[in-house]
């Protein structure tokens, strides 16, 4: 948490030099979920995620110089500078894409399931998202299909109560609970505070259980909240779609300080100990950063390469136009 924390500060600290030309959506406040998830899911398990998913990645195990190259727009990030902040992949650790479209890796992260079932892996597909993703079509067949085929599929989803500045007032019915919503479609559900990691822990282990005993998908819902603006680095609490009062009110039970307060009482750390891993933390995310700044950006022919198709008269017809 406090790694994953420590890295979307910094990108917030340096955006504004202007060396990051990508949008990128951060989620300062919510870390337990991911780092949580991350813990539990083995490195053959699967995950993607969507627009705000540098934490689920690191969760996951991916390389941060990779992700911070990455939004650097550099030869050497994790998707070789063509996708930025919002596409992020590393299928070293079974990290297997993000995508901007909302909702739109949800299908695929089920299809991943089918895969698994089909050859009998024994994998887990994560599949994190946020509120919003609960109201697109690819949500609802994706979550049918895989209670139809019990696919081993774990659905995260972080209600961090808006989509950018809508609320879930203006989005939903009153009264609705999204975890009760998909427990009518026939899938196993359960909610939790996605400010608490250890219970954010336990529910995830018992539902990767259930899924690896062939139990078909679960779906967990985590209330959580991000500090600041749905896409950029500023807080933006002055613009009048949520309160000050609402924020720090969320603000006082970030998931960091709990967790370093249960363990200083339980003496599992120390104070050294902690302080020891903030300076771990910050030289590497230091190094991650000046990696990002002397990496070449892609050369103007990988613009060429990993497409879908080859086609000589595209690439005449692109080249000619200097493209």
């Amino acid at each position: 948490m406090k790694r994953i924390r420590y890295v979307e500060q910094e990108i917030a600290r340096r955006y504004p030099e202007g060396k990051m030309r990508c949008p990128t959506h951060l989620s300062v406040g919510q870390e337990a979920v991911a780092a949580a998830v991350g813990v539990a899911l083995s490195r053959n398990d699967m995950a993607v995620s969507g627009h705000r998913a540098h934490a689920h990645y690191l969760g996951k195990g991916g390389s941060l110089t990779g992700m911070i190259a990455e939004i650097y727009g550099k030869a050497t990030g994790c998707s070789s500078g063509k996708g930025g902040s919002m596409h992020l992949i590393d299928e070293s650790v079974g990290f297997m894409g993000s995508t901007a479209i909302v909702g739109g890796t949800v299908p695929v992260g089920v299809g991943l399931g089918y895969g698994m079932k089909v050859k009998r892996t024994n994998q887990v597909s994560c599949v994190f998202h946020g509120d919003a993703v609960v109201e697109t079509g690819a949500f609802y067949e994706s979550v049918n299909f895989s209670a139809l085929k019990k696919l081993p599929v774990l659905f995260v989803c972080e209600n961090n109560l808006y989509s950018v500045y809508s609320p879930l007032a203006v989005r939903q019915p009153d009264g609705r609970s999204i975890a009760s919503m998909v427990a009518g479609m026939g899938v196993h559900v359960d909610t939790g505070d996605g400010n608490d990691v250890v219970a954010v822990y336990a529910k995830v282990r018992e539902a990767i259980t259930a899924i690896r005993a062939g139990d078909g998908p679960r779906f967990l819902e985590f209330s959580t909240y991000r500090w600041l603006e749905h896409c950029g680095s500023s807080y933006d609490n002055h613009i009048g779609y949520r309160s000050e009062a609402e924020f720090l009110e969320w603000k006082s039970r970030e998931p960091i300080a709990r967790y370093e307060s249960l363990l200083l009482a339980s003496g599992e750390l120390s104070a050294g100990d902690i302080n020891q891993m903030d300076a771990d933390i910050a030289n590497e995310v230091e190094l991650a950063f000046e990696f990002a700044e002397e990496s070449p950006m892609p050369m103007a022919e990988a613009a060429f390469s990993d497409l879908y198709f080859e086609s000589p008269q595209l690439d005449a017809t692109l080249r000619g136009m200097g493209g």
